[in-house]
């Protein structure tokens, strides 16, 4: 039930408490982004081409989680609210597939690969159960699209300010707490993260308040919330978007880690470079509420996913021994990326009350873990075109790689995400809500709300009046 948005002014507190969340995740997510890949064939020892396939299954079946989750979100009711609680729950498990999923076993290959499996799927799958509930609790904690964009801002400086620590940090805490052994530096990096991470998500759960709920009648069968989802239309475009931009970022996400490793053969600045991409996002989000109010959402999205296609294609030119060519283009297309998440995001809590307005209905942790599973298929994707593209070139790991191997390093860092870049630009030009359609719907919505509590109110005072009628009399109310 959306309350007066006047009552939604969010203060600071509440903002970057919010943020904090996703500071959280991101010690765990921008790892996967960037060193998860290259930790399984040049530490676990893995071939690219099993990792490949590892990723698209092992993300697949967490994929399908997302709405499972989503679904069991929306149906939790505590007296801290359907989603908080999830941000305390989740932490130790957390905690501990991160150490496990960086833990190297010391057996024969299959049993690893076995291992591998094993251990992702569990990481994915606590990482699903706490963050779910994460996004979905944007939507509830304002009803205001321009504060929805304001708060997804602050929710992504976080993320891509942990980000930035994480990718600078990793490299050096690996070396540091292994002494020596890789793999034991894995290990007590990623409990070091899982620490740090429990204590942000604990400031999440005590500075943020749910404000809006669902419709005081609404019945919550899983299916209808499905199709509630296929039936609207907003949602299903930033779905396929949302699949397509994260195919962009994962692929060159993971690939700068070997792009600076084996044909720049430049290591030592695999932190650097991933820290100023990093750096750019953040700034590239901070600017997203200002960019909107003189700038509609869809079109702001569609000339910033220009510019990083056209951006990436200059990339694929820049010879192996230009250092500052290569930083200046990539913090460019950070500062263009950096917009987009608080942009997306906020669009998936406008789905939300599109859903509501449209059928009466409102499932908002569905709406975003069925967004979540699209960003998920799309690193799976991504993961794969990764390992393939790799393995059927030659790649061989901690070894000089030939000239094809590095060819197709350096397009799966350019011309292919730039490729899913431009196709994201014609998919955003359907997407149907625009500034005055949003605040049209939102003011039907208030009027709706209004009359359901006084039809509630009325009920109420007729069961007091005349309890042995009051069915029937509710009845005619109801009609």
């Amino acid at each position: 039930m959306i309350k007066n948005i006047k009552q939604h002014q969010l203060n600071l507190g509440e903002k970057v408490g919010y943020a904090c969340g996703d500071v959280a995740s991101n010690f765990y997510w921008r790892v996967f982004d960037v060193f998860l890949f290259i930790f399984y064939t040049d530490v676990f020892g893995l071939s690219a081409a099993a990792v490949g396939t590892m990723m698209l299954v092992t993300r697949l079946i967490d994929a399908c989680s997302d709405p499972l989750m989503g679904a069991i979100a929306d149906r939790t009711n505590t007296r801290f609210g359907k989603f908080r609680p999830y941000l305390l729950w989740g932490i130790i498990p957390m905690i501990a597939a991160g150490v496990l999923t960086f833990t190297v076993p010391d057996t024969s290959d299959s049993n690893k690969l076995i291992w591998a499996y094993g251990t992702y799927i569990f990481m994915m799958l606590a990482y699903t159960f706490i963050n779910v509930p994460y996004g979905a609790l944007l939507g509830v904690v304002t009803g205001d699209s321009q504060q929805r964009t304001t708060l997804t801002s602050f929710r992504f400086i976080g993320a891509f300010s942990g980000g930035s620590l994480v990718a600078y940090m990793t490299p050096e805490l690996v070396n540091y707490l292994g002494q020596g052994d890789e793999a034991l530096g894995w290990q007590l990096t990623m409990l070091t993260y899982g620490l740090v991470a429990g204590v942000l998500f604990v400031i999440t759960f005590l500075s943020t308040t749910e404000r809006i709920s669902p419709p005081a009648q609404q019945k919550t069968p899983v299916l209808q919330d499905l199709k509630d989802l296929t039936q609207n239309s907003p949602w299903k475009i930033l779905f396929v978007l949302a699949l397509i931009i994260m195919m962009t970022i994962s692929l060159r996400g993971s690939s700068g880690t070997f792009y600076f490793k084996y044909y720049v053969e430049r290591p030592d600045l695999i932190g650097s470079f991933a820290m100023a991409y990093m750096i750019a996002l953040a700034i590239g989000a901070a600017s997203t509420p200002l960019l909107t109010k003189f700038i509609d959402k869809r079109r702001l999205l569609m000339i910033l996913m220009t510019i990083v296609a056209l951006l990436s294609v200059i990339f694929y030119f820049v010879p192996s021994d230009n250092i500052t060519l290569m930083f200046i283009l990539q913090i460019m297309i950070g500062l263009a990326l950096g917009p987009k998440s608080p942009l997306v995001f906020s669009m998936y809590a406008d789905t939300a009350d599109f859903s509501q307005w449209r059928t009466g209905r409102r499932a908002t942790a569905m709406i975003f873990s069925a967004a979540a599973f699209a960003q998920k298929l799309g690193g799976a994707l991504a993961g794969a075109m990764i390992g393939w593209t790799l393995s059927s070139l030659g790649y061989i790991a901690n070894q000089v790689q030939t000239g094809s191997s590095q060819e197709g390093i350096v397009l799966l860092m350019s011309l292919l995400p730039a490729i899913f870049a431009a196709i994201a630009v014609p998919v955003i030009y359907f997407y149907p809500l625009d500034d005055q359609q949003l605040k049209k719907l939102q003011g039907e919505l208030l009027i709706q709300e209004k009359i359901a509590r006084e039809a509630l109110a009325q009920q109420e005072l007729v069961k007091q009046e005349n309890p042995n009628t009051a069915e029937d009399k509710t009845g005619a109310v109801n009609a």
